[in-house]
């Protein structure tokens, strides 16, 4: 399978070997929340929750529709981001807000759609559902978020203020998988986009997203929604029942669910139909210098193996003559296709191709999902009960389950390497020397490889999910002091399934011997079932194989994984003393958690059986945290000339890893309104993230890359003259070729001493409310400048990457810098590690801006929100002793994210339309490809980039409109995303994962132009 790693890239240095993985978010728009969002502290919410309503901003003298909070029984309000209550409203840190309505009214058919929008992810990386192909953290089928492109390792998920478990398969389960969450019962979404460890502990480094679900349903509400693409396939199903009681003491909310999405092919779309090296640009074409022109169409040729190609029905032998595939000219070659008609010359049955005239594209690579399909059942149960003891106690409970069956039909090639003397190969084949002895060649130098379009193969994946939570919250001892005491344990258990090849099989199947009647079975006496592989001639070359040795030579395979997490808290907050604006706040706790994983991949796995996939041995470990945390609220002023308000907030928090040892975080705060309706607010503060179970226990995982990745490889026709310098300087020939494939290790950074990821974040920026007589409206604006840099953090170089770098250095010395992690043995077999260390640094600096205005127009109200961001840098180095290579602005990292939507709602009738746009620089990308070692740009080397490669992609527009009818007990959404079925930006392959001629970013929208409804009926 492919790998996805959020942070690797290869520099393109001459070659179309470059990468660039990118993990980014889906397009999308959503309503977005004015400048501040705040939280109650009633008996039926968390305390870190937020909500729409009037009333904190009539304690200000405010009218209008800014996102503020409720008040509590005793008129607190308490901030999203904090844990205390307050009594009046606070503006300290700039908050996203999305209500269940703006959801439905978007069209999102998921809380995990919702939140990979760019309204929320504004143009960062995520995993999502086109990523089928590639190995990805949680396995496939996975769904997770990440802020300010950090990574979802980096971001805090909350569940009604309570942090939720990883899920997933495979051993490298780390994050959140927001398939698990009850989309039913979703009431709002809110998203704190600053550090916050000081308050919720560990991965709260990018942000926080707290997911709140309704506290006042009362009936049964049944829901329904489907969403149906133009294209005809990848449609997705949700159907719902909610049901809420209550009663004098007891309150009771529930939810059952059901959602399916069906697979959309790459066949089913028109874009991904003819990959090219280059690409098509306006009313012209415009090519890279390194397209292939099929003689037959006079255009550049379609699946090249530089785009979505893979080598099918061609033989692998050591050079010699043969008449050419296209002219008939005598040459010489080490790559041929069957001509059963060429029975003379110099290589009888075969004719000689290159790089660009072998077969490279079999129709079911079409096949493969560009969306994975998925079936999920969610049931969700929150309840309460009001005692008359322990201050007022109320006992809580939350159950949620979820179970995902997902799955990924992929495209595979199978190389049968035929050894010297087989029977198997025609004679005059049989004693050349190709490759050295291989895991299929049975200790053998190989003499033939025969390149087999074998065909799809499938994988599938089934994660259940259970967090059986609850707790007791009330008065505590202290007047105006309220308690809160919250356990939970949560299960994830993962099965994944998937069909394979397998070595052993395969390398039987190689060694044969004559039946005696002109045919061959296998040697072997141990293995009844063997079936003989087949003879290298034109039918098994093309792929005609019998179901009996397919059957044989695959197998499905199961691993398991399973994840336990436990965590219990205990905070209480309340009035310490009165100061000039109100009473000072203080809140205290103690938080204790305990996680483990268990992977148990397939036992082939685990003995390197799985032919030309990687090898994974168990993954096993658990570690356990304490921590101890306050905050401290002073309100220092209020309606006072020149401080209408000015308040202080300050956290701190301590913590004791069983796996890294203990330290502090702290965080302060401050706003400022020197007149009412203008603000001034600023935050700085540190926060951690501690290395995830897998980063520290994953097992020892032995990968490969291909041949070509050894920069050496052919040097000579390289156009980097440092990597041919330095391939030269270490002996080898400049004909170099690389025989073997590159074997890449890794495992976790237990061992190494892995320590837990540090980082600082401020934000500051100036809030306007101003109080506006009701004819003109109401408006609110915040503008906000951020930092967040991490530090020491936890990552892999990545195999391609270090190579690259290694070879690519001007200062390049063996075994100093990457080449310390690269070792060349004496046969110039490479060999690659790979492990988790902590040598990474991340800066994401920006500029972001939120904007809310409304008022009524004729007979209804018109409310507009929008939100944009400028970001300044998103910047990287693996070492320290590296350069910052900022990528702000590439492909893929764009700098300017913005979504916009407005709505108009007349009586029962809602208007909607939203938009989202993304864009970048233009030069970014060729800057980014061109640095070199020391973070200078070489411009000799982006001049050839612009000569011979088009990485510019225009502005990224995605709109939508609907049309919501609400009635009593009734309510019909019907709209349309993607309304104008955004065209999708062409460039050359080479630097980015593509589909199609399309760089592989979530950003984007593959499915096009999709229609839906929502309906929702209440009893």
């Amino acid at each position: 399978m492919k790998s996805n790693d959020s942070l690797t890239r290869t520099k393109l240095r001459g070659s179309t070997a470059l990468q660039a993985l990118a993990l980014i978010c889906m397009g999308s728009a959503i309503s977005i929340a004015s400048p501040a969002a705040a939280q109650t502290n009633d008996q039926n919410a968390s305390d870190q929750t937020a909500v729409k309503t009037q009333q904190a901003q009539q304690k200000q003298g405010k009218a209008g529709d800014n996102v503020v909070a409720p008040e509590t029984d005793n008129g607190d309000i308490v901030v999203t981001g904090s844990l205390i209550r307050r009594d009046a409203f606070s503006t300290m840190e700039p908050l996203t807000v999305i209500t269940a309505d703006e959801i439905t009214q978007s069209g999102f058919d998921s809380a995990a759609s919702a939140l990979q929008s760019t309204a929320v992810t504004q143009g960062a990386s995520q995993i999502n559902n086109y990523f089928g192909g590639y190995v990805t953290n949680g396995g496939t089928g996975a769904n997770t978020l990440g802020l300010r492109g950090l990574g979802p390792n980096r971001t805090l998920i909350l569940l009604n203020g309570h942090r939720l478990a990883p899920a997933g398969t495979r051993g490298s389960v780390g994050a959140a998988d927001l398939n698990v969450l009850p989309t039913a019962l979703i009431k709002r979404i809110e998203i704190l986009k600053a550090g916050a460890s000081s308050i919720y502990g560990s991965d709260a480094i990018a942000g926080v997203v707290n997911i709140i679900t309704d506290t006042e349903l009362n009936g049964l509400v049944l829901d329904g929604q489907v969403n149906v693409p133009e294209v005809g396939a990848g449609t997705s199903y949700r159907l719902s029942a909610s049901f809420g009681y209550s009663g004098e003491r007891l309150k009771l909310i529930g939810s059952l669910e059901y959602y399916k999405r069906q697979s959309l092919a790459r066949e089913d779309e028109n874009f991904t139909k003819c990959p090219i090296g280059g690409y098509l640009s306006g009313e012209g074409t415009a090519f890279g210098s390194g397209d292939y022109i099929d003689p037959a169409t006079g255009k550049p040729k379609c699946f090249t193996l530089d785009n979505g190609g893979v080598t099918i029905n061609t033989v692998a032998l050591p050079t010699r003559q043969a008449y050419d595939r296209l002219t008939g000219a005598l040459g010489n070659y080490n790559r041929f296709v069957p001509a059963p008609s060429v029975t003379g010359g110099p290589t009888p049955g075969l004719l000689g191709v290159d790089y660009y005239t072998r077969d490279s594209f079999d129709p079911r690579q079409e096949k493969e999902q560009l969306v994975t399909p998925a079936e999920i059942y969610t049931g969700y149960l929150q309840a309460g009960y009001q005692l008359d003891i322990l201050g007022d106690a109320e006992v809580y409970v939350e159950l949620l389950g979820n179970q995902r069956h997902s799955s990924n039909l992929g495209y595979r090639q199978l190389t049968l390497d035929y050894a010297q003397g087989s029977p198997l190969l025609p004679a005059e084949y049989r004693n050349g020397a190709l490759y050295n002895p291989n895991e299929i060649s049975n200790g053998n130098i190989v003499a033939a490889r025969s390149f087999i379009g074998y065909g799809n193969l499938n994988s599938k994946q089934e994660v259940s999910f259970a967090r059986l939570g609850g707790g007791l919250r009330g008065n505590f001892f202290f007047s105006g002091w309220k308690y809160d005491y919250f356990a939970s344990k949560t299960f994830s258990d993962g099965t994944y399934e998937t069909e394979t090849f397998l070595t052993d099989r395969i390398a039987r199947s190689l060694d044969v011997v004559s039946d005696g009647n002109g045919g061959f079975v296998c040697a072997t006496t141990t293995d009844p079932n063997c079936v003989a592989a087949p003879p290298l001639n034109a039918a098994s070359v093309g792929g005609n194989l019998s179901d009996a040795y397919r059957n044989y030579i695959t197998k499905n395979v199961v691993g398991t994984t399973k994840y336990r997490e436990f965590l219990t808290s205990l905070n209480v907050n309340g009035p310490i003393f009165h100061l000039p604006g109100g009473d000072a706040q203080l809140a205290l706790g103690l938080e204790y958690r305990d996680a483990s994983i268990n992977d148990t991949p397939p036992q082939d796995s685990q003995d390197g059986n799985l032919y030309n996939l990687t090898s994974a041995a168990i993954t096993r470990g658990s570690d356990n945290v304490w921590e101890a945390f306050g905050e401290v609220y002073l309100p220092l002023a209020a309606n006072v000339p020149f401080a209408y308000r000015l308040n202080l907030d300050a956290s701190g928090r301590y913590t004791d890893y069983k796996s890294y040892g203990s330290g502090w975080t702290y965080k302060v705060s401050g706003e400022w309104q020197p007149v009412r309706g203008v603000g001034f607010r600023a935050s700085y503060g540190t926060s951690y993230r501690a290395p995830a179970l897998f980063e520290q226990f994953l097992g020892a995982t032995s990968g490969f890359l291909s041949s070509s990745t050894d920069p050496c490889d052919d040097y000579a026709n390289s156009q980097n003259p440092i990597i041919q310098k330095n391939c030269a300087a270490i002996g080898l020939p400049a004909d170099f070729q690389q025989t073997s494939g590159v074997t890449v290790l890794s495992a976790g950074g237990r061992e190494s001493g892995l320590k837990a990821e540090t980082s600082t974040n401020f934000s500051g920026g100036i809030v306007l409310q101003p109080v506006l007589p009701q004819s003109v409206g109401s408006f609110s604006l915040s503008v906000d400048y951020f930092r967040i840099e991490v530090s020491n953090g936890v990552n892999r170089a990545g195999a391609a990457n270090i190579l690259n770098l290694c070879y690519g250095d001007t200062n390049f010395q063996p075994g100093q810098g990457y080449c310390r992690l690269v070792n060349r043995d004496n046969n110039n077999a490479l060999t690659v590690n790979n492990n988790y260390i902590n040598l990474s640094t991340d800066i994401r600096r920006g500029v972001e801006a939120n904007i809310r205005y409304s008022r009524d127009i004729g007979p209804g109200r018109f409310i507009l929100n929008g939100n944009v961001i400028h970001y300044l840098e998103q910047s990287s180095k693996l070492f320290p002793d590296d350069p910052l290579e900022d990528a702000n602005g590439t492909i893929t990292t764009p700098d300017w994210v913005g979504s916009f939507n407005a709505s108009y709602r007349i009586d029962q009738v809602t208007f909607h339309y939203g938009l989202d746009w993304i864009t970048g620089d233009k030069n970014a990308t060729y800057n980014y490809f061109s640095l070199n070692p020391d973070g200078t740009i070489d411009q000799d080397y982006k001049q050839f980039l612009k000569d011979n490669y088009y990485f510019e992609v225009p502005d990224y527009f995605l709109h939508n409109a609907s049309v919501q009818i609400s009635l009593k007990k009734f309510q019909i959404t019907a709209g349309v995303r993607n309304l104008f079925n955004a065209k999708l930006p062409r460039i050359t392959a080479g630097g980015y994962n593509m589909v199609g001629n399309t760089p592989l970013y979530s950003g984007y929208d593959y499915v096009g132009r999709t229609f839906f409804v929502n309906t929702t009926a209440k009893f």
